[in-house]
């Protein structure tokens, strides 16, 4: 799972260990399209995460690409938890984004 941040909203990438059977992917397309909505990234996401799939580290892809990576690889709470409270301790307020 890869995890970006943006102004706008969070960019979430899940690649599953194994196929889906059909209905636990509609089952899965369904809940993430409660949480959400479908999104087409910009070219400079695309090439972020294809960097992070080649086998980049986050911060170079960070840096290269400009994007907020804030958790890569098997799912970790508490990475995405810091990110949150760094990002609205440097801001001084909680965007609706982070809220």
């Amino acid at each position: 799972m890869t995890v970006i941040h943006q102004i706008d909203g969070w960019v979430i990438k899940v690649k599953m260990s194994r196929y889906l059977t059909p209905q636990k992917h509609g089952d899965f397309r369904a809940f993430m399209n409660e949480l959400g909505i479908p999104y087409d990234p910009d070219i400079r996401v695309r090439i972020a995460l294809w960097g992070l799939e080649t086998g980049q580290s986050p911060l170079s892809v960070m840096r290269r690409y400009q994007v907020a990576v804030v958790s890569h690889g098997k799912p970790n709470q508490d990475e995405i938890e810091a990110f949150r409270t760094q990002f609205v301790k440097g801001l001084g307020y909680c965007p609706e984004t982070l809220g």
